[in-house]
């Protein structure tokens, strides 16, 4: 096993723990309840994972599925689901906060002063940790959670880069990954905050669950490697279907239409369309994201659209050929069925025989 590859499967999974039990403490300090430490034993699937990760992978990843980033969302989606729903009732302003941070800095600076009078370097370090301790629970219970909403799309992303891919995907494709889950994470992340600030939604339990949910079923999408990984087929006669050779040949792209119809922006449009249409909650930012969700279903139907007439059409150019039989399975079968084709025929013509020229007879014996 490679040095390199242990240490990232093991840091990226300790951050994933860390930041899980950062949620679980902010969410016993805002009900007050030791019991929600409950919440950590969540971390133990995460280490299971890692235990039998490196016993069987050596570390790497699997193929189309990432164990560890959907382990990081059973432990950390919960956490926040109880603070959001927590946040629904607490409100605070800006200054009620300065005067708390001010007060605890004033606690800090006493705190270190007595201990350079009376205790030493050990106590000191104590005393300062508990002041930050304190520091930070006093902090807006809303940029808390904010906070946490951020670091933990970030470290989906992040996360995901540092784990070690497997052999079955590229570092090519990977890139091509990380950047299409930096523009989902951003989606995702105006989803939550643009919604769910709304006065009249704070209002109402049923509507920041149903938000909370749609948000959840959105986060599905990081564990899957799908949108860059082509499934690939044989010829055999179960592939001389119509779907199946249609998903064989282009898996990634309808993939990538099922995720935006199906798991984020059709979604995202039906809730923003129930908030306006029935609630009657109009604002600026909330008409001009539902007119974005409404033009990526559109172009996303008009991308399946043109998949579906291409595939028909080299359907019905192979049929006329008569080469049914044959699986147009990747998207650059034209270019590479010619060059077989060619070097076939090239095949073929230093295979054949030369037939010799009937010779003129000879005037001379």
């Amino acid at each position: 096993m490679e040095l390199m590859v242990l240490l990232n499967a093991l840091v990226t999974r300790l951050l994933f723990v860390l930041h899980s039990l950062i949620g679980v403490w902010r969410v016993t300090e805002v009900k007050k309840e030791p019991k929600y430490w409950l919440l950590a034993l969540l971390n133990l699937l995460l280490c299971l994972e890692t235990g039998l990760t490196l016993k069987f992978k050596q570390g790497r990843g699997y193929k189309w599925f990432s164990p560890a980033i959907f382990l990081y969302l059973i432990c950390t989606v919960p956490s926040l689901w109880l603070l959001e729903i927590h946040h629904g009732t607490q409100y605070c302003g800006n200054e009620p906060g300065a005067v708390q941070v001010n007060a605890t800095n004033r606690d800090f600076n006493q705190s270190r002063d007595s201990s350079h009078g009376s205790e030493g370097i050990d106590h000191h370090i104590i005393q300062t940790a508990k002041v930050f301790v304190n520091q930070l629970s006093t902090i807006c219970e809303t940029v808390w959670t904010l906070a946490l909403h951020q670091t933990f799309l970030l470290l989906l992303v992040v996360g995901r880069w540092l784990l070690p891919i497997g052999i079955e995907i590229t570092r090519d494709q990977l890139s091509q990954l990380l950047l299409m889950f930096v523009g989902t994470a951003a989606d995702i992340l105006e989803f939550a905050s643009e919604t769910l600030d709304i006065e009249d939604v704070r209002k109402n339990y049923v509507l920041i669950n149903a938000i909370l949910a749609v948000w959840t079923w959105s986060m599905l999408q990081f564990p899957l490697d799908l949108a860059v990984q082509h499934i690939g087929c044989k010829p055999t006669a179960s592939t001389r279907r119509i779907p199946s050779l249609l998903l064989c040949r282009y898996s990634a792209e309808l993939w990538n239409i099922g995720v935006s119809l199906f798991i984020q922006d059709g979604p995202f449009f039906i809730v923003r369309s129930i908030l306006m249409g029935h609630f009657r909650i109009f604002n600026q930012m909330l008409v001009f994201f539902t007119a974005k969700n409404i033009l990526v279903v559109t172009l996303q139907l008009y991308r399946l659209a043109v998949i579906t007439l291409d595939f028909r059409a080299t359907i019905l150019q192979k049929s006329r050929k008569g080469e049914v039989s044959c699986c147009p399975c990747e998207p650059y079968e034209a270019s590479a069925h010619a060059t077989t084709n060619q070097d076939t025929e090239m095949k073929e013509f230093v295979a054949f025989p030369l037939r010799e020229e009937p010779q003129a007879p000879s005037a001379f014996p």
